[in-house]
């Protein structure tokens, strides 16, 4: 199922109005025991935390870390995520021409830099059991859907009964691609003229590693 529009075109004032935005759209899971919502770190568990708290579910975080070309990081050849999950987009590392070793070196960075936040952000807790539950994947955009797809794949290991992705704002190709990808998918605005994630909100300062962990605590 794919629910999208209806979002102002000028977007969101932040991350919690984007979540508060999702939330309504996701009514139906509200004060269920078998929905868990999952903020994809940094500004996704902002965004996360919102939904949980006005639909009254869990929350907790899910690690996931885009793999950037190196020469031009800012644009995603793929993504890992936890459980050793690595996805890569074969077209941009062929167009590209990215040798195996580049994207290795990439990767093992990126997975140093999971392994981190997992401990930072986690600490002493144990990851969430998601065997038979409604996941809500929760990020504060997507552009080009590599650290969601990749955090779809690994979710998908762990035998829920539902995975549902929900971002406030993505290009609308990249909904489409997630169409096959997961059961349901929550967008509410998909502009034509995407230009970045960051267009679509007035506050979107950068989120620290603090704020995460107060949000999950």
């Amino acid at each position: 199922m794919m629910r999208r529009g209806g979002a102002s075109t000028a977007g969101y004032a932040d991350r919690a109005d984007a979540g508060h935005r999702l939330a309504d759209e996701l009514a139906e899971y509200a004060h269920r025991d078998d929905v868990i919502v999952l903020g994809l770190p940094r500004g996704g568990v902002v965004t996360a935390a919102a939904v949980a708290e006005r639909l009254g579910v869990a929350l907790d975080v899910f690690c996931v870390r885009k793999l950037g070309v190196p020469w031009h990081p800012e644009l995603a050849m793929g993504a890992v995520a936890t459980g050793g999950v690595r996805v890569l987009n074969r077209d941009v590392v062929e167009q590209l021409g990215i040798s195996p070793a580049e994207v290795e070196q990439v990767a093992q960075r990126e997975r140093a830099e999971l392994a981190r936040r997992e401990a930072t952000y986690r600490g002493d807790r144990p990851p969430a059991q998601l065997e038979g539950k409604v996941v809500i994947l929760v990020d504060d955009g997507i552009a080009t859907g590599a650290t969601a797809r990749a955090a779809v794949v690994a979710v998908r290991r762990h035998q829920p009964a539902k995975v549902i992705l929900a971002v406030p704002v993505a290009p609308p190709q990249a909904v489409e691609e997630f169409a096959g990808v997961v059961d349901e998918m929550v967008c509410p605005l998909t502009p034509p003229s995407f230009e970045a994630v960051g267009r679509w909100y007035t506050d979107f300062r950068s989120v620290s590693d603090a704020e995460v962990r107060a949000l999950l605590t």
